[in-house]
């Protein structure tokens, strides 16, 4: 990728002051638990991701400001750069995979309406359709591809921004049945904001599906910076299952599932080999690189049912019920 002018004269400016607490429990006994460059797009700056001794939670810090955030993201879903994570869940097994998220709502459930947040291109609900076709879908995103699946009729509404924002919210409030989240919250400034704006745009006894990438899996603590939900400096936070249950029961949730073996991705080794390669070799020598990346693909599909018997899976569902009383 060529230089961003704007980070010419060094990325300090578009940091924060550092934070010497932990944004989730207040918790000052904080370490370093890896620092790491820009290793898609290769964009100058090196970011620190701090783990909090008390309860785990692992957060960029210093954090990027909202204008060093959309600097460093503004290419990234340009088309030629996807997602590696993105470009899976377009694949079959992608699909199977949505699929066996819309089959974990508890059954006979058949929602009217449905808001999937961070969709993207809307792979998610232009596969749940398939299961459930009498629900409306609608998809949110802070960029324009939502409204690439909205063209292409993965979703019938979409939203471009912020769910967080007062004047979407206002407009979506009390409005779905379910609401869903796959990694979504890694990016998010402040999860618990976004976590009451979902409750919020969710009827009484709705249900909210979310899936993020596990912080205390095995790959984080093996492949280090190598391991892709780390994501810097695109990923602002990563939460562990117990700190997310529990702020789910303090918002007047019911937790009615854990699910830490379905939202597995079989990637961790191949995404960390393709980025180690990416960032040592010149890009036209990439393509001969492929066998080898193969090969870490199907050591990965190789491993994978050993990670998803453990609580060591590289991601979790969390399916929670709305109290009827909020």
């Amino acid at each position: 990728m060529p230089p961003t002018p704007e980070l010419a004269p060094g990325p300090d400016r578009f940091h924060e002051p550092r934070r010497e607490d932990c944004p989730w429990c207040g918790s000052r006994r904080l370490r370093t638990r890896l620092r790491a460059p820009d290793l898609l797009h290769h964009r100058p700056g090196t970011f620190t991701v701090d783990e909090c001794r008390d309860c785990a939670h692992a957060f960029q810090n210093p954090r990027l400001t909202a204008a060093g955030f959309a600097l460093y993201h503004q290419d990234h879903y340009a088309g030629r750069l996807e997602d590696y994570t993105d470009r899976f869940l377009a694949t079959r097994a992608g699909r199977r995979r949505h699929r066996a998220a819309v089959r974990a709502l508890p059954a006979p459930l058949e929602p009217e309406s449905w808001l999937d947040i961070g969709t993207g291109h809307g792979h998610f609900p232009g596969t749940a359709r398939e299961l459930l076709p009498y629900t409306s879908f609608d998809g949110l995103d802070p960029t324009v591809r939502v409204l690439t699946a909205q063209a292409e009729g993965r979703v019938e509404e979409a939203h471009c921004g912020h769910l967080t924002a007062p004047e979407l919210l206002a407009r979506l409030r009390a409005r779905y049945d379910v609401v869903s989240m796959f990694r979504h919250l890694e990016h998010a400034p402040d999860p618990r904001a976004e976590l009451r704006a979902a409750l919020t745009v969710l009827r009484p006894g709705g249900h909210l599906l979310i899936e993020i990438a596990n912080p205390r899996s095995a790959p984080a603590r093996l492949l280090g910076k190598w391991w892709i939900p780390y994501g810097q400096p695109r990923h602002l936070h990563l939460l562990p299952p117990a700190n997310l249950r529990a702020e789910l029961e303090a918002q007047g949730c019911e937790i009615l599932r854990t699910d830490r073996r379905a939202p597995h991705l079989p990637c961790d080794l191949s995404a960390a080999l393709a980025l180690a390669l990416g960032r040592v070799l010149p890009k036209r020598w990439l393509p001969a690189t492929a066998p080898l990346v193969a090969v870490a693909r199907a050591a990965d599909h190789a491993v994978a049912p050993l990670l998803r018997r453990t609580p060591l899976s590289n991601g979790y569902r969390i399916i929670a019920r709305k109290g009827r009383g909020r």
